[in-house]
């Protein structure tokens, strides 16, 4: 009808001055709508034949338009407190929001308590956001004493970048205006849009939560700001779970668990994300790495070694120089000689520290002839690679500066590309099952295809498209979700990405398996096929792992560290009811340890309470115990970590539960 719009496949009837909020007035959950496939405010007039539906408050959509509500309710809380504040940009981001401000000084604790009452207060008032279409001189006008506002407004001709899309982004101009309930302008903002119809909407499911310095526009070259943190949920009972749910990720913090179990530790003399493991670390880190080489070997692969690092050209032959450049470390120059007076008289040879095993296994095939019977050739090493990363980017084990990879590469006949990626997603969905992750879905990784960041990628449009198609259609056989990832591929080659969700439902990429047609022309790699022709091999890339160091921190968090048996550091602790059944004990222990089970005697002076807090709190899968009756009876109480105990088990039983719970891999 020409006089009607659609409504979510309802037909309305259309007429002059018809908005949103008329048409959803008796559904309070509504607080935007899509017009059109975009999302806008209820507010806005709609004309014939425009499409609309619904945007609720606690569906995605109109959860990002309440926490981008609820930062310009922030930003006017800060601006109230302090109003010599400037603002920068505030956007929605994932399950939260922050402002940016240039003011004097950076906010104490004090200060964020301050802006969360002014803000409750500002959410109470129920001002009404109104959205004002206004030409660049009217914008600059009104954002007059706002310096960051107006640079944005400058450059909205030139085309402004990701973070100041909330702000201008492609089209008209807009301001946002907070009018009280006498109509009046009480704050503004440059702002795209769209929000809540009033602040009452925000409620009381929204907390400020924290500070931190950030420059403006993410550049070290600009000014450093003060970015306010919050957090806006649809209910006060949202938001609660969310609070609990960081309390229990912040109870898991490998960190936090890596110093309490004495795993690992990042000594300051040998700098930012380096870390060294502990004994106990590198139990876990042993029981790993022995795991997942013998499972390459079972799939095929074969063992190799390289070393740590390599003359620089090698990096241009690879194309890591210049692509991947920035996220190496500096030249090292070596062989250089120099005379007394400190002058070059022999130039020295650039080498450079090891970011990536791949060029290095090129080479390992390169270095003889290669027949079609050797593929597919499957190289796999524990290499240990450097990675320049900013110091505010590195997080404990999970973003390192030196990492060890379970690093694979398979090079096989083109035709056998799609056959081997198979084998290789299979692969390592079973060995992420191995250590207890199952639930998983697929992300792929393509090339930037809108020109932007098109010259960060190698290789023609041709090789680009087919290895894209083929990771695609064997991703899609495995039935996982496959999600898309626009321009998050390699420079040399588009990837699949496992994400596996930890027990408390947070995703962590893992494995890789990427596809390259680049580094075998690039390196010259060929093999002689059945007819006799050379022929150049595909490349696939894999960690299965992803790194050892990221793993054992994910791992850590998935288990808040109370590993299955055959990871634990300690498996058995042997506690004895007195000092008198140390020896009896002894005896236990030693039979464990000849069965390979790693067990430890607590013969210290603490009181028999102590000790089985203290087991308690090292995680320990089985505590045995002895007394009189035990040692009468050739048998122990079992303990298990939940507190629940069986006595009297015969050690021959004991033992022989402990060893099977290794073997099967089972979490107790």
């Amino acid at each position: 009808m020409a006089d009607s719009i659609d409504c979510a496949g309802e037909t309305i009837p259309w007429k002059q001055g018809l908005t949103g909020t008329e048409i959803f007035s008796t559904d309070r959950t509504v607080v935007a709508m899509w017009l059109d496939g975009q999302p806008v405010d209820l507010s806005r007039e709609l004309a014939a034949g425009d499409q609309i539906a619904p945007i609720t408050i606690d569906s995605p959509a109109g959860l990002d338009i309440l926490r981008h509500s609820a930062a310009h309710v922030t930003a006017q809380a800060v601006q109230d407190l302090f109003p010599d504040a400037k603002l920068g940009i505030g956007p929605y981001i994932t399950d939260g929001y922050y402002f940016d401000f240039d003011v004097a000084e950076p906010f104490t604790p004090e200060d964020l308590k301050a802006i969360q009452k002014k803000a409750a207060q500002i959410v109470k008032a129920g001002q009404t956001f109104n959205r004002v279409v206004v030409t660049e001189d009217e914008a600059k006008a009104r954002m007059a004493n706002e310096p960051y506002k107006l640079e944005l407004i400058n450059d909205k001709g030139a085309g402004s970048d990701d973070s100041a899309s909330v702000e201008v982004g492609a089209g008209e101009l807009t301001v946002y205006e907070n009018l009280d309930r006498k109509g009046e302008i009480v704050w503004q903002d440059l702002c795209r849009g769209p929000h809540l119809p009033s602040t009452k909407l925000i409620g009381n499911g929204f907390a400020v939560t924290r500070s931190s310095a950030a420059y403006w526009r993410g550049d070290q070259a600009n000014a450093s700001l003060q970015r306010v943190y919050g957090t806006a949920w649809a209910s006060k009972e949202d938001l609660k779970a969310h609070q609990d749910r960081l309390a229990e990720a912040e109870r898991r913090d490998h960190r936090k668990l890596g110093a309490e179990l004495d795993l690992f530790s990042f000594p300051e003399e040998l700098g930012s994300g380096l870390p060294v493991f502990h004994p106990k670390g590198g139990v876990i880190k042993r029981e790993m790495e022995d795991y997942v080489r013998a499972r390459h070997i079972e799939e095929g692969f074969e063992y190799v070694g390289t070393p740590h690092i390599s003359k620089e050209a090698l990096y241009y032959t690879s194309g890591h120089l210049p692509y991947y450049g920035e996220n190496m470390f500096p030249p090292i120059s070596v062989d250089e000689v120099r005379d007394e007076s400190g002058e070059i008289v022999k130039e020295g040879t650039p080498y450079r520290l090891k970011a990536m095993n791949c060029p290095m296994h090129n080479l390992i095939f390169r270095s003889r002839g290669r027949s079609y019977r050797e593929l597919p050739l499957r190289l796999f090493e524990f290499g240990t690679v450097y990675r320049d990363e900013a110091s505010g980017v590195v997080h404990g084990l999970t973003r390192v500066r030196a990492l060890t990879q379970d690093d694979s590469h398979s090079y096989v006949a083109q035709e056998d590309a799609a056959k081997e990626i198979r084998h290789l997603l299979e692969f390592v969905l079973s060995l992420l099952r191995d250590f207890g992750l199952n639930d998983f879905y697929l992300e792929l990784s393509t090339r930037d295809e809108d020109g932007k960041k098109k010259d960060k990628f190698i290789g023609s449009d041709e090789q680009w498209a087919e290895a894209t198609q083929v990771l695609e259609e064997v991703a899609s056989e495995t039935g996982l979700e496959l999600v898309p990832d626009p321009g998050g591929a390699a420079f040399y080659g588009p990837k699949v990405s496992v994400q596996a969700r930890d027990a408390i439902g947070r995703t962590w990429q893992m494995s890789t398996v990427q596809l390259d047609f680049n580094q075998p022309e690039r390196f010259g790699l060929e093999y002689q096929a059945a007819d006799g022709t050379r022929k150049q091999p595909v490349m696939i890339h894999s960690a299965k792992f992803g790194s050892i160091e990221r793993f054992m921190g994910v791992l850590i968090e998935h288990y808040a560290g109370a590993f299955p048996v055959w990871l634990a550091p300690v498996q058995v602790t042997c506690i004895p009811v007195a000092e008198e059944f140390n020896d009896y004990l002894a005896e236990v222990a030693a039979q464990l340890k000849a069965a390979g089970v790693r067990v430890e005697i607590d013969d210290s002076d603490d009181r028999f309470p102590k000790k089985i807090r203290n087991a308690s709190k090292s995680k320990v899968p089985f505590v045995l115990i002895a007394g009189g009756d035990d040692r009468d009876a050739n048998a122990v109480s079992f303990r298990f970590r939940d507190g629940e105990q069986d006595n009297g088990v015969s050690v021959a039983e004991a033992v022989s539960r402990i060893v099977e719970s290794i073997e099967t891999k089972a979490q107790v």
